[in-house]
Formats: C-alpha cells, sequence, structure tokens
C-alpha cells in the first residue's frame, strides 16, 4: 500500500514541508510540498536525497551501559541514578544538558523543563549557541523580545535585499531561489551581498562588498552616519518609536567618519562602499537578510545591533518588504529559543532575571525548584566539564566533539568526565565514543512533533517509518529519566500531543500581550487537530487566530517603554589578530551537499559527489606566498591545532584569508575537524564562538606518496597519516596519504583489499608509481592507486567503471594505463548532485554551442532543474567558456 505523508525537512532553519512516500516495495520517496508557504514544492539537494538517509546502517537502536547492549530500564536507572549520586554530592550546577536544534520543540521543552524547573540548574544549553544566540541578543537588547520581524514574502517583495555574512545559496537553497525568482520578475529589485569571500550567492549580486573580517560594524556604523548626514532619518518613527538615537549617532560618527575611511577600514573600494549606503538610503523596501557570518564572532551582537540601527533610524521595521532578518542554521533553532534551550533563558521566552516571569513560569510548573541563575554557555559548559565543575552531563542529537572550537579539548574533557550521557540516532560519531550510556533516538521520517523555521512559522515533523529496535522519541526518554528522579506526575506525559499543549499553554500564561511569543490559540487543540495541524506563524492568539505574518506593525515594541531602542556601537576589534606566526584568518562554514557533520548527508552517494573531500580555500598570492599549490594537501595549524585540506587556489578567496569547511569529523577523515584549530573565544553578550576569525598558518603537507582506492566494499581502516572515506554509488572511495614511505606496494595493496579474484597490476619502481585493479565475476571489484605526488588520475571515469555489468578488455587497458578510453568519457567532478551530472559534461554541451544559457542546460542534461542548487556554478562555467 502506498501511503505519502506531509512532513518537514530536518535540515537548515528553511523549514520546508516535504511529502514523504512510502512504496509497495518498502521503498521511500520525497519531493516538495507544494502546499507548505515556505517552499511551494521546492527542495534543495539536500532535501531531496532524504529518501538515501533513512536506512538503519550504522545506527543505534539499542541502550548501551559502558559499551555493553542493555534493556531500556537498566539504562534509564542508571541514567538517573547517575545524576542524583552528582547532584546529592555536589549540588544541580554540577550536571548538564547539551542540546540541540535537532530536537523538536516538545523534546527541547521537556528537556528544558527538566533542567530548569526541577533539577534546578540552568546547566541547559544548546548547539544553537554556536549559529544565531548574537542574533537573539541583538533582537533582544533593540526590541525587547527574541521577535524575528520579517517573513520570506517580505523577500520577494523588498526592492533591495542586503545579504550579509550569508551564502545563502548554499546554506539556505529554497531561500536563495525565491529571491532569484524574484529578481526575474523584477530586475529593478537589487542585491548587495556582503561578505568577505566571493560566494556563489554573489552570482545574482549587483554589488558585492568583500570586506575584512571583523570589520561589519564600521561598515554598518558608517551607513548608519551616512543616514544622518543626508537627512534619510525617518524622525517621526525615531521621536516617537525608538530611545537612544542620539547616542548611537554619535558612537556612529565617531568611529566611522567618512565613507573614504569606512572604505579603508573595511578593506573596500571607495565607490562601492557610496554605491551602497546611497542604494540603502533611497530605496525604502529594504530587508537585510543575515546569517553565521554576521553572529559568529567575538563581536557578534553589536554586528547584529548595528544592522537593526539602520532600520529603526529610517522606520523601516513592521512593513511589508521590510526589516532586519536573521535566518537560522538549524531547522528547530528557532523552536529551543521558543521553549527556553539557551541557558540564560527561562521558557517562553521569559527571563531567569526577571522576577515576574520567574514567579509565573514556577506556578506554572508547580516547582520550587525552579533555576534563578543563569547556568554555562556552551563553551564554558565544556569549559566546566574540563575543570571538573561539572562531572555530568547529558548530550541531545548534537556532536560536539566536532563542532565546539578547540575541540580536541571538549574530547578530553568528556573523556575525563565522570559521567556521559549521549541519546543519538548514531551508533558511531566522535561523541559517542566518549559516552558511558547511550540512549538510541529517532530519527527524521521516524519521530513526531513540531519545529519553528526562520519566519517564525511552526510546522509538523510527521513519522513515515516505525521506530526501529528499541529506538525512542526523545521527550519520552527524558520524561522516563525525570520519572526516576522523583518528578512521576510533572513529566507523565503520553503524547508529544500533550506536551504542546502544555508548551502552548506556558506561553498565553499571564501573558496579555506582554510577551512576544504567544500561542494561546492552539491550546485547545485535539489530537487529531494537532495531527493535522497546518504550519501557521505566531504569535497565534485570540487577537491573531489565523497566525502573523510580521511583527510590529503596531509600532509598538516589548521593551518596558514599549520603544525599541538603539545600541550605540563601539566597534571592537576581534580578540586575537594574525601574527607573524599565524599570519592568515580562517574562517569556517558550510557547503552546498552537506549537513553539520555528515551523520545523515554521508550516507547519501549523490551528496558526496559534489565536493567529496575537505578543502582549504586560499587566494592565488597567499598560495605563491606560503608555497601552497593546487590540488595538494596542506597543513592548517592555529595556536589551539590543526588540520589537513586539499588546496583550492581562487581569487575569490580574500587575500589574507582562507576558508575550510566544517563537516568532515574523524568517523570518516583522519585530520580534517576544522574545529580543532578554531579559535574558542566568545562575544562576551551571547556566548556564541568567534568562528570566523582563528589566526593561522598554512604550509605544504610534506607526504612521499599519495593514492587513492575505489572499492565495491566498505574497507577496514586503512593505516596512513592522511585518509578519508567517503560513499559513492557503488563504492567507497578512499583518499590517501603518508609521510612513511611504501616499501612494497603490491604488497601494500594486497594487505589492504581483498585479495580474491583476478588482479591487474601496473608497478614502475623508477617513478614509485602503482595501480592495480581486482576482477570479480567480470565486474570491478576495487582499484587502487599510488603515485609520489598528488597528481593521480580523476576517479569520475573510474568510478563510472563500477557501473559496468560486465568490465571489458578496453577498460582493463584503460585501468592499467591510468586514462579513460574513447570509449569511456569523464564526466569529470560532480554539478549536479540531483541528476549526478559533471562538470566535463556540461562543459562539452557549452562547447559544442548546444548551451548557450542555463535553461539550454537544463533541457539538454537537466542540471539545475530539480533543486536550482547547482545554478550558481552552471552560470559560472558558461561565464568561463565565455571569456
Amino acid at each position: 500500500m502506498t501511503q505519502s505523508v506531509s512532513t518537514t525537512c530536518p535540515y537548515c532553519g528553511v523549514g520546508c514541508g516535504v511529502l514523504a512516500t512510502t512504496h509497495k516495495d518498502g521503498s521511500i520517496s520525497v519531493k516538495g510540498d507544494s502546499a507548505h508557504p515556505a517552499n511551494f514544492g521546492r527542495l534543495c539537494s539536500k532535501g531531496s536525497a532524504l529518501a538515501d538517509t533513512v536506512d538503519l546502517e550504522g545506527r543505534l537502536l539499542h541502550p548501551y551501559i559502558n559499551g555493553q547492549q542493555s534493556s531500556w530500564d537498566d539504562a534509564l536507572n542508571a541514567v538517573a541514578d547517575g545524576f542524583q549520586k552528582v547532584i546529592n554530592e555536589h549540588g544541580p550546577d554540577a550536571v548538564a544538558f547539551y542540546v540541540s536544534g535537532q530536537l523538536l520543540t516538545e523534546d527541547y521543552y521537556v528537556a528544558n523543563k527538566l533542567m530548569k524547573g526541577f533539577i534546578g540548574s540552568g546547566n541547559i544549553d544548546t548547539n544553537s549557541r554556536l549559529c544565531m544566540s548574537s542574533a537573539v541578543a541583538g533582537y533582544k537588547r533593540a526590541f525587547g523580545a527574541d521577535a524575528v520581524p520579517c517573513n520570506y514574502e517580505d523577500l520577494e517583495q523588498a526592492d533591495l535585499i542586503v545579504i550579509e555574512g550569508s551564502n545563502t545559496a548554499w546554506c539556505h537553497p529554497v531561500v536563495f531561489q525565491r529571491i532569484v525568482k524574484a529578481k526575474e520578475d523584477r530586475p529593478e529589485l537589487k542585491i548587495v551581498v556582503i561578505d568577505p569571500r566571493k560566494t556563489a550567492t554573489c552570482e545574482i549580486a549587483d554589488l558585492h562588498l568583500p570586506l575584512k573580517s571583523g570589520s561589519d560594524t564600521t561598515l554598518f556604523n558608517g551607513l548608519l552616519h551616512y543616514l544622518k548626514q543626508h537627512n534619510h532619518i525617518d524622525s517621526g518613527f525615531v521621536e516617537h518609536h525608538t530611545d537612544g538615537f542620539t547616542a548611537a549617532i554619535a558612537a556612529a560618527q565617531q568611529s566611522s567618519g567618512t565613507s573614504e575611511q569606512v572604505a579603508q577600514y573595511c578593506g573596500l573600494n571607495q565607490d562601492d562602499v557610496n554605491a551602497f549606503f546611497h542604494l540603502f538610503a533611497n530605496t525604502e523596501k529594504v530587508v537585510t537578510l543575515y546569517s553565521q557570518g554576521v553572529n559568529q564572532s567575538s563581536s557578534g551582537t553589536d554586528n547584529s545591533n548595528s544592522i537593526i540601527n539602520c532600520h529603526l533610524a529610517t522606520g523601516r521595521i513592521g512593513k511589508p518588504a521590510m526589516g532586519p532578518f536573521s535566518i537560522t542554521g538549524q531547522p528547530n533553532a528557532m523552536g529551543g529559543r521558543e521553549v527556553g534551550g539557551l541557558s540564560n533563558q527561562l521558557a517562553a521566552h521569559m527571563d531567569i532575571d526577571n522576577p515576574t516571569h520567574h514567579d509565573l513560569v514556577s506556578r506554572f510548573w508547580g516547582t520550587d525548584s525552579l533555576t534563578t541563575s543563569a547556568g554555562a554557555k556552551a563553551v564554558d559548559m565544556f569549559n566546566d566539564v574540563a575543570s571538573g565543575k561539572i562531572k555530568a552531563i547529558w548530550i541531545m542529537a548534537t556532536n560536539p566533539v566536532v563542532t565546539l572550537p578547540d575541540a580536541d579539548k571538549v574530547r578530553e574533557a568528556l573523556q575525563a568526565c565522570d559521567l556521559v550521557v549521549v541519546s543519538d540516532c548514531e551508533q558511531n560519531t566522535d561523541t559517542t565514543a566518549c559516552a558511558d550510556i547511550l540512549l538510541p533516538a529517532l530519527a527524521w521520517g521516524e519521530k513526531c512533533g513540531t519545529v519553528t523555521n526562520s519566519e517564525r512559522r511552526i510546522s509538523r515533523q510527521r513519522n513515515i517509518l516505525p521506530h526501529p529496535g528499541e529506538a525512542e522519541e526523545d521527550w519520552w526518554i527524558i520524561s522516563h529519566v525525570a520519572q526516576r528522579l522523583g518528578f512521576e506526575q510533572q513529566f507523565d506525559y503520553r503524547s508529544s500531543a500533550e506536551i504542546f499543549r502544555e508548551h502552548a499553554a506556558l506561553s498565553g500564561y499571564e501573558n496579555k500581550g506582554a510577551r512576544d511569543f504567544d500561542i494561546s490559540g492552539l491550546i485547545e487543540l485535539s489530537d487529531e487537530q494537532y495531527d493535522q495541524l497546518e504550519p501557521v506563524q505566531w504569535p497565534i492568539n485570540a487577537r491573531n487566530p489565523n497566525g502573523t505574518e510580521r511583527l510590529f506593525t503596531d509600532k509598538r515594541f516589548f521593551t518596558a517603554s514599549g520603544k525599541a531602542q538603539f545600541i550605540a556601537i563601539q566597534p571592537r576589534s576581534p580578540v586575537n589578530a594574525p601574527n607573524e606566526a599565524y599570519p592568515l584568518i580562517l574562517n569556517t562554514g558550510r557547503v552546498r551537499d552537506q549537513w553539520h557533520t555528515m551523520t545523515r548527508t554521508a550516507r547519501s552517494a549523490k551528496l558526496n559527489g559534489h565536493i567529496p573531500e575537505p578543502f582549504v580555500e586560499i587566494h592565488p598570492a597567499d598560495a605563491k606566498k606560503w608555497s601552497v599549490i593546487e590540488g595538494a594537501l596542506a597543513l592548517i595549524e592555529s595556536q589551539w591545532g590543526s588540520v589537513l585540506a586539499r588546496v583550492q587556489i581562487t581569487d575569490n578567496q580574500r587575500q589574507g584569508s582562507v576558508f575550510i569547511p566544517m563537516h568532515w569529523n574523524q568517523q570518516n577523515a583522519s585530520s580534517s575537524r576544522v574545529d580543532t584549530v578554531v579559535n574558542p573565544v566568545v562575544d562576551p553578550l551571547s556566548g556564541q564562538p568567534e568562528s570566523k576569525h582563528t589566526p593561522v598558518s598554512i604550509r605544504p603537507y610534506q607526504a612521499v606518496w599519495h593514492g587513492f582506492i575505489l572499492s565495491r566494499t566498505p574497507l577496514p581502516s586503512i593505516n596512513c597519516q592522511y585518509w578519508l572515506q567517503i560513499k559513492g554509488e557503488q563504492f567507497w572511495r578512499y583518499e590517501l596519504a603518508g609521510d612513511t614511505a611504501i616499501n612494497d606496494s603490491s604488497a601494500w595493496a594486497k594487505q589492504h583489499l581483498s585479495s580474491d579474484g583476478e588482479w591487474l597490476e601496473f608497478s614502475d619502481n623508477t617513478s614509485r608509481r602503482y595501480r592495480a585493479g581486482v576482477i570479480k565475476n567480470n565486474q570491478l571489484e576495487s582499484v587502487i592507486f599510488i603515485a609520489p605526488t598528488h597528481e593521480l588520475p580523476t576517479r569520475s571515469w573510474l568510478s563510472q567503471l563500477f557501473a559496468e555489468k560486465e568490465l571489458s578488455s578496453e577498460a582493463r587497458t584503460n585501468l592499467l594505463a591510468g586514462k579513460p578510453g574513447a570509449d569511456q568519457p569523464d564526466i569529470g567532478p560532480l554539478i549536479c548532485a540531483c541528476f549526478g551530472v559533471g562538470e566535463n559534461t556540461i562543459k562539452e554541451a557549452i562547447a559544442c554551442g548546444d548551451a548557450k544559457t542555463v535553461d539550454d542546460i537544463g533541457k539538454q542534461l537537466k542540471a539545475g532543474t530539480n533543486c536550482g542548487s547547482c545554478i550558481p556554478e552552471l552560470k559560472k562555467l558558461l561565464y568561463a567558456t565565455a571569456k
């Protein structure tokens, strides 16, 4: 029987609707939900590949205690007894929860209620601290609440979109495609991209400002000063609906000076700065869309407020197509904010240090134990684990050994901690390796609840798959531990619907319009109505029963005065500046087809094809200065650690800076956890780490041999200094390098590959080159190439041989020759993940004259016709060919 379910994508904060279908043969397919207002049927490459990620290989399906499978009763008792022992001996602040934007709102709510309300500690924080806590702090300073005022339609209706610190094309592809479509429909729409790198997002930009790292506040202070100088202030709005304007203007004038001085400090062309200031000043409908490049900074909160100041000064807020719009990185970062997932919050957007809020939540939950002080923020939390202040920690649905800065210190802290509990859906992660107790949680497609996207839209995640093994909902796991801690009645939940109703009731409890977050209109939902809940934006209450498109339309804010607050910004230099030992600035971020630490996306061969290996982007002048070459490995070091990555030389990278993606971990690469290198300094207000500004050095990695293996079956671990494992369509790919010579390549190959089958070998001892293939049942089983340099055959044509039902004699000859024959086209590096279209195939179509536009490429090859994520790269190929 075929069954389809409307659910929500588990990746970025866009919150796309997904229609998931199970078929008679048990297979699953996904497509975009055309009825969902976040995406109207669009999905990015990651969302389109969700069906590839739901297999059970590598899943955590049973509880484990000290590496031994246990029953749920034993595991839950062990967690409760362990936490209770620590609390009895050292107090509630000796325990902690570290949670995740991958949790559903109901899971988050129960975890926060247990820690803050009944254990009585503020020590619950979330990995969302790493991506959007500076935006939260900025909104709260300006508006008195964590209130995102905009929606996606505002982007489509704007006349100017300023995209700052966001490679939207890769990190929020569906929002980007909505912007692209708006610009196609209205070419007068202007796009300004502010980013040190020239990313795929810049393909639609009318103006790109590659500002110097850490200079954001100077640029926006300069803009504020310009608005005042040229009489673009909405004086009526400022006078009647804001406070603090005079101080903010004085700070802006003092710190920025002329546009020439702003340009000089930011490392920008003065004409470009003037053009940006003129555009912003003379365009009424302006949305500023910002993300990690703004937030992940020791000045992240000030960055946010410098943007908001400019919108307040011009009165561009609370109206269609206007406002400062922070877009979140995770599917339920917003839901976590709603329930108090950050250590300095109470549930329902209330504050720990507000006596009225404290009294209200205490009475609603019926507790005398509600914490009176904020807990440790993420980086501080793991510092407290390292020092022994925190002696028991429960990590839920996240992988901090990969994602937190100074990541080796995090791993060492967990290894030394008295009790580490990890609930996850994956058996083997860098973090589960540190756990004393493992608890099996459900994954996407199996769990039910709600998530809230970047535009405040609550949507349902619904299950289409049964619970595998003994895996359970996170709220169920937390509730059963809470009951064993003595809180039976307070955590006697039977369903996610029941938890959601309580969450809604708290949001409206004695609210009377005083608090921004209010979904009291959903208190009376029956279980059936909850199951059928359609996407809706909060607030949802008696005044707005059908939800709220945008906030502050009445020009009333959630501050004590009811007025928005300007913040006087004094720009601060990043805490750690480049120096002689570490002369470059490391910027980290995401790639198009991978997600966080790859535990889900690396299951999909099509997603692995686009960028299969960690890389370091570097400007040509810097590459020459530091003697690194295209395609070779480089060692990148900071005072905190080191990482190996493949060199990509490009003038898209700002000189003096390098970029490395964040995704790879020690399960799939030996030396590529970039957060081992990252600066652990944080924003003093938000606690968000400075992931965009780490002083580093770079030098060539002096390997004595390089190689790769493609194998139809996964291989045991390979003992060499650099290795990477990635899943392909019919094979596993291994990239290898070592600084210890291989004396006998043939013996070494046979040690690592199955010796069964027919071996085809070529060896040249003089040049130290070796290649071999193993044939079984007339099919290619594996290939191995070893050479003294990184210059090896492309993997794409060899990978195609694994799809052949029978390996021809010509293919065997080509394999030994190390190059494809005339009958074996090399498709090149993957560009379109949806349809498996390679760069060489696209270049050939362009060169033949058959493809002159992106539409032509789509008609001929299908590339770019599904999710659209590859369109910026298609445009780049067209442009390069036309030059």
